[in-house]
C-alpha cells in the first residue's frame, strides 16, 4: 500500500496488512438480519482515532500480542467478522461465515505530541482506514483496526466501523470489550440482536416527498455502499474546557444538558454565517441503547425539531428547549420505509439537515491496552451529506467535553 501523506508533509507509512477471525467456528448458516434502522445507515461509517503515549506497556504491545485476544473478542461479536449477502428478493443480510477484520499495522515519522499539536482538518484521517463497503460485497470487511506507531514510541489505534453494524453505543461497547479481554478482565456479557425480516410490500420505489424530514433519498449506490456527494467535506475538532462549559451551563435552566446547550450554540452561529441556506430545521440523534444493554444494532432515536424563526433571531434557552422538548422521533417510520424498499431506496441520515449527535454519555475512553487508557480520543463519521453534523463527545478529565464537526469545506 502506497503511503498516506497528510498535509503538513509527513507520512503514514510501511504499512502491514493482515486478517483477524474469530477463535472457534461460528455454527454454519448463521445469519445476522439487518434491520431497516441498519439498512438506513449503511451508507455511513464511524471512525474513531485512540492516542496512547509512549510507556513500557504501550511499548509492549506487539500487533500478534494484541490478536492473541481478539480471536475470543470476535468469538463474542461474530456479526462483525461476518460479510454481506442478498437474499433472494435482493435485501442486504450479514452472513457469520468468520471471514473476519481487517487489520493494518503503520509508522509514522511524527511523535504523538507533534500529531497532537497540528490543528489542519482532518487530522485523523491517516490513523483509520478509509474504507466502503463494495463494490465486492462478498469480500468486504465491515470492521477495520489499524495500529500506527509514533516516533517517540507511543500507538494511535483507528477504528473503522461499518454503521449498519450498530449505532455508537454498540461500537464503543464492541471495541471496549477487545480492551477487556486485551487486559485480562472477565468476559462482559454480549447480546447480539436476531431480527426477522419484514414484509417487503410495494413495488413502487418512494418518492422523496414520502421519507421523514429527517432523511434523505440519495442515487441509487447498488453494491458500492458509498454516499454520493459533489461536496468536499471536512472534519474539525473542537475542545472546551470544564471552566468554560460550566460557564455555559450556569446559564441553562438546569433541565437543560450539555449536549442541548452546545447543539443549541452551534445552531445559532452556523445559522448566522450560512446566510444563503435555511437552517430552521435540523435533525437530532440520541442513543437510546445503555452502555449495559450490550446489544448490536441501530437502537439511537434520530429526530427533528424546526425554530419558527430564524435561529440567529432566536434566543439560547429557546433554542436549547426547542431541542429539549419539541423533538419528534421518526426512526420507526424510517425504520418501516427502508423495510419496505429495502432493495431501490439509499437514504442518508447524517447531514441531510445539519445534524447534532449526542455521544455525550458513551464510554469513548473505555478502550484501555494493558489497563492504560488513552490520552486522547476522536470520532467522526463519514458518508455525511452536505448540510454537515456534529458530533458532541466525552472529553479527558482536564477536558470535560469535545466535540468534532463534519461540514461543506
Amino acid at each position: 500500500m502506497d503511503p498516506v501523506t497528510n498535509a503538513g508533509g509527513s507520512a503514514v507509512h510501511s504499512y502491514r496488512i493482515s486478517t483477524v477471525v474469530p477463535g472457534q467456528v461460528t455454527p454454519g448458516n448463521l445469519v445476522h438480519e439487518l434491520s431497516g434502522a441498519d439498512l438506513a445507515m449503511k451508507l455511513h461509517y464511524l471512525k474513531g482515532v485512540y492516542y496512547y503515549p509512549a510507556s513500557e506497556t504501550v511499548e509492549g504491545l506487539s500487533v500478534p500480542i494484541m490478536k492473541v485476544t481478539m480471536f475470543p473478542w470476535l468469538d463474542i461479536c461474530f456479526p462483525a467478522a461476518g460479510r454481506i449477502r442478498r437474499d433472494g428478493g435482493g435485501r442486504p443480510y450479514i452472513k457469520c461465515n468468520d471471514a473476519g477484520v481487517r487489520i493494518l499495522e503503520a509508522w509514522t515519522d511524527l511523535s504523538l505530541e507533534e500529531w497532537l499539536d497540528r490543528q489542519e482538518t482532518d487530522r485523523h484521517r491517516p490513523l483509520v482506514p478509509d474504507k466502503v463497503i463494495g463494490p465486492d460485497l462478498h469480500f468486504s470487511p465491515t470492521v477495520y483496526l489499524q495500529i500506527t506507531r509514533f516516533k517517540c514510541g507511543g500507538i494511535a489505534v483507528g477504528f473503522s466501523w461499518a454503521h449498519l453494524l450498530g449505532d455508537p453505543v454498540s461500537a464503543t461497547n464492541c471495541i471496549n470489550l477487545w480492551g477487556q479481554l486485551l487486559t485480562g478482565k472477565e468476559k462482559a456479557k454480549y447480546q447480539i440482536c436476531s431480527r426477522q425480516n419484514e414484509s417487503k410490500g410495494q413495488e413502487k420505489p418512494l418518492l422523496d416527498a414520502s421519507l421523514p424530514p429527517s432523511v434523505k433519498q440519495v442515487e441509487h449506490t447498488g453494491d458500492f455502499w458509498q454516499s454520493p456527494s459533489s461536496k468536499k467535506m471536512g472534519t474539525f475538532f473542537i475542545e472546551l474546557p470544564a471552566a468554560k462549559l460550566n460557564y455555559l451551563q450556569s446559564k441553562m435552566p438546569k433541565n437543560i444538558s450539555t449536549f442541548e446547550t452546545l447543539s443549541a450554540i452551534l445552531w445559532k452561529s452556523i445559522a448566522r454565517i450560512r446566510t444563503e441556506k435555511e437552517t430552521k430545521l435540523v435533525t437530532i440523534c440520541r442513543n437510546r441503547s445503555t452502555e449495559k444493554s450490550r446489544i448490536l444494532g441501530n437502537l439511537q432515536t434520530i429526530s427533528t425539531v424546526e425554530s419558527s424563526l430564524s435561529p440567529e433571531k432566536v434566543g439560547l434557552q429557546e433554542l436549547a428547549n426547542l431541542i429539549h422538548t419539541e423533538t419528534v422521533d421518526e426512526m420507526e417510520t424510517v425504520q418501516e420505509l427502508v423495510n419496505r424498499e429495502s432493495e431501490k431506496l439509499d437514504v442518508i441520515v447524517y447531514g441531510s439537515n445539519l445534524t447534532f449527535v449526542d455521544m455525550e454519555s458513551i464510554d469513548i475512553y473505555g478502550l484501555e491496552l494493558k489497563g492504560q487508557k488513552p490520552r486522547h480520543v476522536e470520532y467522526s463519521i463519514d458518508g455525511v451529506g452536505e448540510e454537515g453534523a456534529v458530533l458532541v463527545l466525552q472529553g479527558t478529565d482536564e477536558k470535560q467535553v469535545d466535540g468534532n464537526a463534519s461540514m461543506e469545506g
